[in-house]
């Protein structure tokens, strides 16, 4: 089996991934085709686990299998997956015994903020419509609809769904000149009067555990692109062998230091799937779930930054120059991975531990 086809294990065997084999090859096999990685994306949103249901940690590994192939297709399906699950949690919370079947269609998640852009919402006699613009909608001009948080009346904010094909709404062609992820262009969308749904009640998007496992999704994400990073690496190091260039201390090393940072967060990441799905992780005692996102994320980026600078001051300029699979993939990984915010994530978290919410 081809390096970048071997699923990406924290708790399962490849045994238990075998049923979504086939998938994942096609996810490997569709990289760059945003429209077929999109058909793809519909697909496994009908049968991939949602998180807290129970396999958590499937899902995780099928986000980060999807990732060690190419990280931009990990990019095209998360929103996706995410945009499923939380519609499905919308219809638990209002009482649904059985959630509804997925929406049709291709869907993203749109929840950002910035300076001077503002979306509100505001109920007419027909009901809800959306006025405003958000940033950062990735694919929006490829998506059929979409989950989109919006200003309130009540100075709150909720969730919407959001038919994206309505003439209402306009998206931009963003002027995209970063290297990394070249096919998933974000830019700025426009809606004028534009009809919407409510996914939940007021602050439930965000006060929902939810919130917190979505954004955990996207450190599998991350960090399954590290590991195809890493089997870049391996492999380049074999290769040399084979051709009588035995790896020297250095190189060994390095290759030491990536397996353990990898193996550790990929631990990490199947025990909290596993607190996840018996309630043992925000059940009123010890770290809350966001707490713990925080911390999940900010350790799978690290992880990632580790790998990044020791594969590619080991491997040096020519795989960065002449190598495309690998140019892509660290080009795609450095990007998707700024999704974490640094030092303000952990001055958050940080905020949460000077409070109580932690384990020690």
């Amino acid at each position: 089996m081809p390096a970048e086809r071997v699923p990406v294990l924290m708790g399962s065997t490849r045994t238990d991934l075998s049923p979504w084999g086939p998938l994942l090859d096609s996810f490997a096999a569709a990289a760059g085709n945003v429209r077929a990685l999109l058909a793809l994306a519909v697909e496994a949103g009908k049968a991939w686990p949602r998180p807290g249901e129970g396999r958590t940690v499937v899902l995780w590994e099928l986000l980060a299998s999807v990732a060690a192939a190419d990280v931009a297709a990990a990019r095209v399906l998360e929103p996706h997956l995410d945009a499923v699950a939380i519609l499905a949690q919308a219809d638990q919370a209002s009482g649904n015994r059985v959630p509804d079947a997925p929406r049709a269609g291709t869907w993203g998640v749109f929840a950002a903020e910035a300076p001077g852009v503002r979306l509100e919402a505001r109920q007419t006699g027909d009901g809800i419509v959306l006025d405003g613009s958000k940033p950062w909608c990735s694919l929006a001009g490829s998506l059929d609809s979409a989950v989109i948080t919006a200003h309130t009346d009540d100075g709150g904010r909720a969730a919407f769904e959001v038919d994206l094909r309505h003439p209402g709404v306009a998206c931009e062609e963003p002027e995209w000149i970063a290297r990394g992820l070249r096919e998933i262009p974000s830019g700025r969308v426009d809606f004028h009067e534009v009809p919407a749904t409510p996914v939940g009640t007021l602050g439930w998007y965000h006060s929902r555990p939810g919130f917190a496992w979505g954004g955990m999704g996207v450190a599998a994400c991350w960090l399954g692109g590290a590991v195809g990073v890493a089997r870049d690496f391996r492999n380049g190091l074999l290769a040399g062998a084979d051709s009588g260039r035995e790896p020297d201390q250095v190189a060994f090393a390095a290759l030491g230091d990536v397996d353990r940072t990898l193996t550790a967060a990929l631990q990490y990441l199947a025990r909290t799937a596993a607190r996840i799905d018996d309630r043992s992780l925000g059940g009123g005692t010890g770290p809350s779930t966001w707490s713990e996102a925080q911390r999940v994320r900010g350790t799978v980026a690290a992880a990632v930054e580790r790998v990044l600078q020791l594969v590619a001051s080991n491997r040096g300029p020519g795989p960065l120059a002449f190598d495309e699979p690998y140019a892509k993939r660290m080009a795609d990984l450095a990007l998707y991975v700024r999704q974490h915010h640094g030092a303000r994530d952990d001055a958050q978290l940080g905020r949460l531990a000077f409070k109580g919410d932690s384990a020690w």
